[in-house]
Parts: C-alpha cells; structure tokens; sequence
C-alpha cells in the first residue's frame, strides 16, 4: 500500500515538472513570435484627444472625486487668467441639477475667428487641441495659472458633453462637444450686449467610475480661497440639487489681507491689522501678508499664480529669509538682543506667525507635474528684496508692534534651548532613538514598516487585551494612560517632558516638526484606539491635535487611522453580531425572531472586550472598520483644531450648537 501511494506521488512529481518544462518552452516561443512581429503597426499612435481618455489620470491626477473636481478648477482657471489680465470681474459656478456644471464670466469672450495653424475658430482649437491657448506667449496672458494649455481641451474629452456659449462682438456663439468630438460647428445663435464665456459640461461616467457627484464644500472652499488671491474680484457659487439652492458669493477687496484676518479670526493676535505688501519687480508681482499671534504654531501658506505650492519654494524661502535678516538687524540695532546673545532663528521668528506669500510670474517654473513647489531662481532674491525693504520700513514706523515681535521670537528661542536640553537629558534617561523603544511598547516581530501597524490605545485595561489578542507578526500596542496634553496650548519644552508624548515620538522612529522624517516610520498604518465615549473622543481629538501639528508628514502620507469598535453585542443562542450604531442595532432586532429573546449588550468601553473579542470585532483585517484620517484643506483643518483645542470658548460653543446632532452621555 505504501508502495503505491510512493509510487503515485513520483508520477505526479514527474507530470508536473513535465507541465513546468512545456510552460518554460511555451512561454519562450511566444516571446519568440512576440519579437519577431514587433514593428511599426505594433506601436498605437493615439490622436486627438483619444489620449486624455485613455489615460485621464495624466491629466487630472486620478478619476475619483479629486479628479472630478479637477474639471471644474480647469474652466474656472481660464476666467481666473481674464481677471488677472483686467477684463473680467465676476465669475459663476453652478452645480446643476443632473450635476453639471456651469461656468460664467464677464471677460472677453473665447476669439472666434479662425486660428491659422489649424484653419479651424479658435474657439474649437481651445475645446479640442492639447496645448492650444492664450497662454504661450502670444500676448493673450500676462499671468496664467493654467500653463500648459490642456485644461479646456482636457475637460473637453472627459465629459460626457459639453457646451460653450461666447457673448462678443454684440452676437452669441454655440459650440457643442460629445466625449470630446464635435457635434456641431461654431454658430451664431443670437445677439447680446453681453460679453464673456459660459462653459456647460457633464463630466463622463464612463471616466468617473466612482463618482460623478461634485460636493458643494469642496467647491466652496477653493472659490473663497481664489476670492482671496484675487482682490476685487467677485466668484459666487450656487448648488442648483437643493431646494433651497445653497448660494456663496465672495469678493475682497483686501485680498490675501482679509485672508490673514479669516485664518486669525479666532486667535488672539499680537497687533490688529495684518502687514501687508504689494510691489513688482522685472514683471513680477509679489503679494505678502502676515500677523502674529500668541500660540506656538506658525501657518504660511505660498501661492504662485493662484497655484497653491504646498511644497514652497523660492518666493516662500525668500520671504522667510526676509523675515529672520530683518527681525535680527531690527532687535541688534535697538539693542533688544545683547552682544553676547546668538541671533533668533527662522524657528524663532516664526513661532506664532500666520503668513501668505503669493506671486505673479509670466513664465513659472513648477518642480515636477504637481505644480507642488515653484522653481524659478530670480523669485527668491526679488521676494527677499521687496519684502524686506517692506517690512524694516514697517517695523521702524510701529515701535510698540516691533518690540512685541521681537519678544515673541526671544522667548520662543529660549523654549527652544529648553526643548533641546530636555531631549537631552530624555536621551540619557530613557532614550529617544529607535534603539530603546519605551517600556510599555509592545512591539511587532516584523520588521516591514509596509505590513506593521502601531495600535494606540486608551488604557491599561484595553491595552492588556489588544496585547493578548492582536496578530504579534504585524501589530504593535502602545497603551497611554489618561488625556494626553493639550499640545495646541503648550511649549515644545512642556510637550517633550509628558512621557505619553515622549512614547508617541520614540515608538514611530519618526522625530517631531522640523526634525520630522518620514522615511524613519516604524509603521505605516498608526490606530487610534478609544472608547466610544465622551472622554474617547476627547483623547482622539487629543492625538490628532498631536499629529497634525508636529507629524503633519504621516497625516498627508495617509498612514493614520481611527478604529472603530461596535457599541453593541446581540447573542440570540449560538449566534453573535457586533452592531456599531443605535440605527444599526435598531434595523437589526426587525430581522431577528423574537424568541428565544436577544441578549443585548451595549459596551461603555474596550476594556470591557476580552481579547478575542477585541481582536474579532476591531482588529482583525478581515472585519474590522478602520477610518483613514485625511486632510484635504489645511486651512479649515488648522481653523477647527484651534476653534476646538484654544481658549477661546464661545466659537466652540457656535460650532458644536451648529454640528452636534446628538450624543450618547454614560453616566
């Protein structure tokens, strides 16, 4: 018997190495007639826009939400060049009803006449040749945001239609547009004493698979923004889907000005009106604005033709180095600092400061296709130079304000030397290197910062569960106890001596602000773990609060996660179902019999879990619910971490009244 089944089992070694021999001699003939047809009818030459429809995530950076709402800032860019070159004021968006979008500004109107290079109007040529515009030095823009010419025609190809009506000339021009193709020539299709362009498209659900409802947040938040960097201009915006179509109009006057006011709007400031310069150099406008406040965290934001460069770049480094020459030159000449004493830092003289740099260039030079950070060398000396000739002036004219900047910049140094003794000495007792992770961290075998994951959990008594009933190959549980500090409101010293903070920093490997790299990451996925209670959402507010405003890199690189953990258990005989929600448990009990009668529990806490139950329900992969925290708007995002975390109350009495719909209170 044992014979045979030896016997068998070579035969079937034997068939597969046969079947593995015929695959390797298969696979190299195909690769054999592969080469031997590879030649030019093999090489597909996409036409037209074919090519934005087949690879649309070139163009607009993905085919989900962000991506959609990409079509819409492409249109608005083009009316926001007719502002910058003087001829439009007013500018419409509105979401309709099918949720298409409309888009109307007072500007020139697109030309219709026809465009020599393609003998077509040239308002065809804009909706259907990549890189056709006004923006390439033919006189039409000083200034464009939109640079390389595919917006309209980009657009364009991923609707499902399009429409476009010019009002020039006292005549109306049509022009309709399926998938990209034409439908129907330039026409006359009546007389105006209008001018300016009105774009009406459907983006394509072939494209926009996921979705192809545009929200009216996303929408409103990016045209106030625009309203801003454009002083005098007017941008409104309408949702037509409600009843009682939501509307926003925004126009300032003061421009990035009432923007610093905006951000300030709920912070105690060191002096009432915002600095303010505006200026041009060699064709180049620079607009800056700051103000101090009495926190500890700085907020600069940079522009470069309405593009917001998340990354910097030279107009941003410009003005910082500005900011430090002139504040040191100012406290040694009035003998604010002593001989003896170093300069501030850039570190120092920004603590507290809220600051927009925005400028103007006719030819910008963006690092990499995001349009991320400007490049252009000659912005950093003329930012440097218009700014600082600004600023001295300003401080030498208000002596009270210039001493209150310099104070703040002096005791922001001396917290800083403190921070660094303290992590000094944490380095000597406890250790913050990677090399002697703390105590209470209880840490993962793996050593792929891909597959691991750090658990933060709330309490000794959960964090004793997640231990005993997490995956110990790719999860690591690091318990905190109590609320941790309050980091809106405290100094970097204060922050480095609370040993749950300490715990935080040391176990990502990451460091902290400036000294932040996330290519030091131990875990690419960070769990928040709280109860689902008052106090848990209190500590959850808490670490993000942390996060944002001194591991902000983990944030955007979409490492942090909340869990979530059921409110209910329903045991009905031998059966089990965990419900998250009241509406949940309620929907639930309709679908169940009533006999023999469900055993409801409602946990208070995840200590109440044990450990297979916590593991099933919160962190087992295959079940469990997990949040990714994001932060699509960094200005709303700092607006509500300091409306929730400051001190000032009744703006977060408002914003609770206007946001909470109920709580669930255990007492």
């Amino acid at each position: 018997m044992a014979n045979n089944e030896e016997n068998e089992m070579m035969q079937n070694q034997a068939d597969n190495e046969a079947e593995i021999v015929i695959s390797e001699e298969e696979k190299r003939a195909k690769q054999q007639e592969l080469a031997k047809n590879y030649d030019a009818s093999q090489i597909q030459v996409l036409e037209g826009l074919e090519a934005v429809r087949k690879r649309p995530g070139m163009y607009i950076g993905s085919t989900a939400a962000s991506g959609l709402h990409h079509l819409v800032w492409e249109i608005v860019d083009n009316s926001i060049d007719e502002a910058l070159a003087g001829f439009a004021r007013h500018i419409k968006v509105t979401i309709e009803e099918d949720n298409s979008i409309t888009v109307v500004d007072d500007g020139r109107g697109i030309p219709v006449d026809i465009q020599a290079n393609t003998g077509r109007s040239a308002l065809e040529t804009v909706f259907t040749v990549l890189h056709a515009g006004g923006k390439f030095g033919g006189g039409g823009y000083k200034v464009s945001g939109g640079l390389h010419g595919v917006g309209a025609s980009v657009v364009n190809a991923l609707s499902e239609w399009l429409h476009v009506y010019v009002h020039k000339n006292g005549r109306i021009y049509h022009q309709e547009f399926r998938q990209g193709a034409i439908v129907k020539d330039v026409e006359e299709v009546g007389d105006t004493d209008k001018h300016g362009t009105t774009v009406h498209f459907k983006p394509d659900a072939e494209i926009f698979q996921e979705t192809t409802v545009f929200d009216f947040d996303t929408l409103n938040r990016r045209i106030r923004e625009l309203a801003f960097l454009n002083k005098g201009l007017r941008i409104s915006i309408n949702d037509a889907r409600t009843a009682d179509d939501r509307t926003a109009s925004y126009h300032y006057e003061g421009g990035i000005k009432e923007y610093i006011e905006y951000m300030n709007k709920d912070k105690d400031v060191l002096f009432e009106e915002p600095i303010y310069l505006e200026d041009e150099q060699d064709g180049i406008e620079v607009e800056v604005s700051l103000q101090y406040t009495d926190g500890f965290h700085s907020n600069i934001l940079s522009f470069a033709n309405n593009i917001h460069t998340f990354e910097g770049g030279t107009h941003e480094s410009g003005a910082k180095t500005a900011l430090t020459r002139v504040i040191n030159n100012y406290a040694r000449n009035q003998k604010l600092i002593k001989e003896n004493e170093d300069n501030l830092t850039g570190e120092d003289v920004r603590e507290g400061i809220t600051m927009i740099v925005s400028v103007r260039h006719p030819d910008p030079q963006f690092e990499g296709q995001t349009k991320m950070k400007l490049g252009n060398s000659e912005v950093r000396t003329i930012t440097d130079n218009l700014f600082a000739a600004h600023f001295e002036k300003f401080l030498l004219e208000n002596p009270a304000t210039a001493r209150k900047i310099v104070e703040k910049g002096t005791i922001a140094s001396k917290a800083r030397l403190a921070a660094k003794r303290a992590r000094e000495m944490t380095r000597k007792k406890s250790g913050l290197e990677i090399s002697n992770l703390p105590g209470k961290l209880a840490d993962c075998s793996s050593k792929n910062p891909e597959e691991s994951e750090l658990f933060i959990v709330e309490g000794n008594s959960a964090g004793g569960s997640a231990k005993q009933g997490r995956s110990r190959h790719f999860q690591a549980i690091l318990p905190i106890r109590g609320k941790i500090l309050n980091v809106e409101k405290a100094s970097m010293d204060r922050i480095l001596a609370n040993e749950e903070i300490r715990s935080l920093f040391t176990a990502m490997g990451t460091g902290w602000q400036n000294d932040f790299d996330i290519t030091k990451a131990r875990y690419h996925k960070l769990v928040i773990m709280t109860d689902a209670d008052v106090d848990g959402a209190h500590i959850r507010a808490l670490l993000l609060t942390l996060i944002y405003r001194y591991m902000r890199p983990i944030l955007d690189a979409g490492y942090v996660y909340i869990a979530v953990p059921p409110l209910y258990q329903v045991r009905q005989g031998k059966k089990i179902q965990y419900l998250d929600s009241d509406k949940d448990l309620e929907e639930y009990l309709k679908t169940i019999p009533t006999t023999p009668k469900p055993a409801i529990q409602r946990y208070k806490g995840l200590g109440e879990m044990d450990a297979e139950q916590l593991w099933e329900t919160t962190m087992d992969p295959e079940n469990r619910t997990l949040l990714q925290v994001t932060v699509d708007d960094a200005v709303e995002a700092d607006l509500i971490i300091n409306m929730l975390m400051g001190d000032h109350v009744e703006p977060r009495r408002e914003f609770i009244e206007e946001n909470a719909t109920y709580a669930n209170i255990d007492l």
